[in-house]
């Protein structure tokens, strides 16, 4: 089976079906250094760079699912929460329009937790009925990354919509299950990284990260309330901003020293397998995509209750 992929960023939804043996047939992404990434990895997928806008439906091979990881800053609370009202927000009627002419199957959407609360739930309303009138029956999770085996906190809204209603009715969302690795089970502390990523003693920085790190099992970040620290062995939900902020990046001591967590090692908390990597890009923009992308494995489980 074969899907469309909007809002590609750097694949990770695709890298979830291409696991759960999808074919996708084309992409589309405007991010010029995550069209560099999602090309070194997908080195023989259709690759459609440019604002979705400008797509012309018409000309895009049908497929089995449409898939988009829309816009999450209008609806996230770590947004501004303007929903409809921003641009980025109206781009969910840009997928309604590709969907009219391709009358995908099935449709695949993820966002932001609070996209199901958001102005008082009127914007979920808007998605559903959106959907429903295209005839589509819909099924909807907000689930944590950290109950689906990822050891990250990262909760997020997954919208599986059918055509069929005996599919919908048919389908169900993965179980939960137990929590097997922590944050250090997919970091090797032993392992000496490049210099850059460490900090230097006598910086004001590492007095400040010396001193909070109690626990040299968790991991660390600069917040707007202080030095935040994980729980558990379970990190916090890394964010785009990190490529924004280079003090947002998370730190963790390792065998060496103090340091910042590298882009692959993001990758790796996302659920990304180890031959994935980035192409020549800034390094901001490697941080800025690891934050702005999913977790791999829970899209993988949940296309493969679909796949059944």
């Amino acid at each position: 089976m074969k899907i469309g992929s909007l809002f590609s960023g750097i694949g990770g939804i695709d890298l979830g079906f291409i696991q759960a043996g999808f074919e996708v047939a084309w992409a589309n992404e405007i991010d010029p250094d995550a069209c560099k990434t999602y090309r070194y990895n997908f080195p023989n997928t259709k690759l459609i760079e440019g604002d979705i806008r400008n797509l012309d439906a018409k000309a895009l091979e049908k497929v089995d699912v449409l898939t988009a990881g829309f816009p999450c800053q209008p609806f996230s609370v770590c947004g501004n929460q303007k929903g409809f009202k921003d641009s980025r927000g109206n781009l969910f009627f840009e997928i309604m329009r590709i969907a009219d002419e391709l009358q995908p199957p099935v449709i695949f959407l993820e966002n932001v937790a609070n996209l199901t609360e958001h102005d008082n739930g009127r914007t979920f309303n808007v998605i559903h009925n959106e959907l429903a009138s295209r005839d589509y029956f819909i099924r909807y999770l907000v689930a944590d990354a950290c109950d689906y085996g990822i050891p990250q906190h990262r909760t997020r809204t997954y919208i599986v919509a059918f055509k069929s209603k005996e599919a919908c009715d048919k389908f169900k969302f993965p179980e939960k299950c137990k929590l097997e690795k922590r944050i250090f089970d997919i970091i090797d502390r032993t392992q000496k990284v490049d210099d850059k990523y460490y900090l230097a003693e006598g910086s004001e920085k590492y007095k400040k990260l010396n001193y909070t790190m109690r626990d040299n099992n968790q991991i660390y970040r600069f917040s707007d309330y202080g030095i935040q620290s994980s729980k558990d062995g379970i990190c916090f939900t890394l964010k785009a901003n990190m490529g924004t902020w280079k003090n947002r990046v998370p730190y963790i001591r390792d065998d060496f020293g103090i340091r910042n967590v590298t882009p692959i090692e993001c990758l790796a908390l996302q659920g990304f397998p180890e031959e994935f990597s980035f192409s020549e890009i800034p390094e901001s923009s490697m941080y800025k995509q690891a934050g702005n992308s999913v977790s791999v494995p829970i899209v993988k489980k949940i296309i493969a209750e679909l796949s059944k």
